[in-house]
């Protein structure tokens, strides 16, 4: 039988180990940065690769390695292969739609295909700007590692410019993946902060290029993310610009009709319109219930142009012998504006990408913004040749509507019942009883006695 000394002893002894490991553990689950010294503000620095860029390697069967000149941070989110990693996100490997085997070694990261390495292939190891070192010191530099396992050494390099056309901006970090036919080996990549991508370099070939918006950021092309697409024959490495939006298979429907003044409805859609289609009086009916009464359309516009002619100025800002004057002046100009707007972005579409296979690969001027293509919008506005009668109902049937994604339809709005417009505020015509009352027991000057 132990005593209580020998127990307690005994319990010590069993102890100690168990708390010497635990602090052991906790001390080395996360390593910081040493403390004392001056702060370091150097990011961290890429001093080589391996293998070297580029490279023929027919026998290769190792990693891929990314040498730092100090520890670098593996990331608050570890690699398990689902690309959630804050190191997977920074490594882009093609030709290969899985995620590649990234791990971090201190100072070095390596990484190899989770399918293996393939023959006669070209492979692109793409690390992006965003490496991090213990001190929170973030890189802003990438580097690229292209070899092959037995084909020929690439000499291509696609080049394009990613603009997202509801913002007409160009898109940064846009997901970049270039398809070599007909074998399907996708290449991928991003674009710059500014929206530009140098894609290379890459076997030469034919190509369909998409540039996607990668909203959820997992690294793939989803189908409801905005893209868009273009073809490149072999000798063709200029896309030109890829101006992203959303797609859709259905045609559009109306959304809502709401009255915007006595003569005027303003019709918004599920989804965005084809802004170089013509809006003509004949492709919109307004008809009045219950016995389906016509009514004669005077204009249908969209917001900006409708603005333009039917927004009034301020009574106070415009004599009105000049208000007729200016509004025909809006209204040739806006016409001009959006008729000269369309054609061009007709002529863009019709021309699309320039061939210029025998253009430096530095060459930039193919790249700079084209802001040709209008603005794309989901609302309408409709004008009438007379005025909305409170109380009636209205039905609005569109022809031939086209969305932004080209399929056409003919929507139709339920029963429109228009209010009575709010009455007018006459508050500011009351006269202000609370002023003090005109002292009149004072006498007029004509009245004074001498």
């Amino acid at each position: 039988m132990l005593t209580g000394r020998r127990w307690g002893s005994l319990a010590v002894w069993r102890v100690a180990p168990l708390t010497l490991c635990l602090t052991t553990a906790l001390a080395c689950a996360r390593i910081a940065a040493p403390p004392g010294g001056p702060p370091d503000r150097t990011p961290p620095q890429l001093l080589s690769t391996s293998p070297d860029s580029v490279a023929v390697l027919a026998e290769w069967d190792e990693d891929v390695e990314f040498r730092f000149s100090e520890v670098i941070s593996e990331g608050g989110t570890p690699n398990f292969g689902l690309g959630s990693g804050d190191l997977e996100k920074l490594i882009i490997l093609s030709p290969s739609t899985r995620v590649p085997v990234v791990r971090w070694r201190r100072s070095r990261i390596t990484v190899h295909p989770r399918e293996g390495w393939r023959p006669n292939t070209v492979y692109r190891i793409e690390l992006l700007p965003g490496i991090v070192d213990l001190r929170n010191n973030r890189s802003q530099n990438g580097r690229v590692v292209t070899f092959t396992t037995g084909a020929p050494l690439p000499t291509d390099t696609l080049r394009g410019l990613v603009i997202n056309w509801e913002t007409r901006r160009p898109a940064p970090r846009a997901m970049i993946e270039a398809i070599l036919l007909p074998d399907s080996l996708p290449y991928r990549s991003a674009t710059d902060s500014v929206g530009t991508f140098a894609l290379g370099p890459l076997p030469p070939g034919e190509y369909l290029v998409y540039a996607a918006l990668d909203q959820n950021n997992d690294a793939k092309r989803q189908p409801r993310e905005p893209f868009d697409t273009v073809r490149l024959e072999r000798g063709r490495v200029l896309a030109g610009e890829l101006w992203t939006f959303r797609r859709d298979t259905t045609p559009v429907r109306i959304q809502t009709v709401i009255r915007q003044d006595s003569l005027s409805l303003a019709v918004t859609f599920t989804q965005q319109l084809d802004p170089t289609q013509p809006w003509r009086t004949d492709s919109v009916r307004v008809v009045t219930l219950p016995d389906s009464t016509p009514v004669a359309v005077d204009t249908v516009l969209p917001q900006e142009p409708f603005d333009s002619l039917f927004r009034r100025p301020p009574a106070d800002t415009v004599a009105p012998a000049d208000s007729a004057r200016i509004q025909q002046e809006r209204a040739r100009a806006d016409s001009a504006r959006v008729a000269d707007s369309v054609a061009r972005a007709r002529r863009e579409q019709a021309l699309g990408a320039e061939r210029r296979p025998d253009a430096p690969q530095t060459d930039t001027m193919a790249l700079r913004v084209r802001t040709t293509r209008p603005a794309v919008f989901d609302k309408l506005f409709i004008r009438l040749e007379q005025p909305l009668v409170p109380g009636r109902r209205y039905v609005v049937t569109f022809f031939g509507l086209r969305s932004l994604s080209g399929i056409v339809g003919s929507p139709r709005s339920g029963a429109i019942r228009i209010d009575a417009p709010p009455a007018a505020d006459t508050t500011g015509a009351v006269r202000d009883t609370a002023r003090t009352a005109p002292d009149t027991t004072r006498a007029r000057p004509d009245t004074v006695p001498p």
